[in-house]
């Protein structure tokens, strides 16, 4: 368990278009190339140490005649953002995706003192 301290916590929160890939011929649609995709995220205000963040499909297009494989993730989480990563493999052919997220974490109040 995360334990915040001292702290108010703020909670941030989105939704992102990864990519679209089947009008293109994508790597994701054609199975050909690098299978990840990755985005950067950054919050509309920092958060006073790293946040936890929760990454999730909100909306996945994928070819019905293959397996339907993927792995999305929050990675290099920073008090300014993170990436989201998505990736699949194998024969899985991947149209579009969105992901939505939400970040919770300590953010400074404003009656915090800062010696700076």
């Amino acid at each position: 368990m995360r334990r915040f301290g001292h702290f108010a916590v703020g909670v941030a929160n989105g939704s992102t278009e990864m990519f679209s890939a089947f009008e293109s011929g994508g790597p994701m649609w054609t199975g050909q190339g690098a299978r990840v995709e990755v985005q950067r995220v950054r919050f509309d205000e920092s958060f006073a140490e790293p946040p936890v963040v929760h990454v999730g499909l909100s909306m996945w297009d994928v070819d019905r005649n293959a397996n339907q494989r993927a792995d999305i993730q929050a990675a290099h989480i920073t008090t300014d953002g993170f990436e989201l990563q998505f990736r699949t493999w194998g024969d899985t052919r991947v149209a579009r995706v969105r992901a939505s997220w939400m970040a919770i974490g300590p953010v400074r109040h404003e009656d915090d003192w800062d010696p700076d």
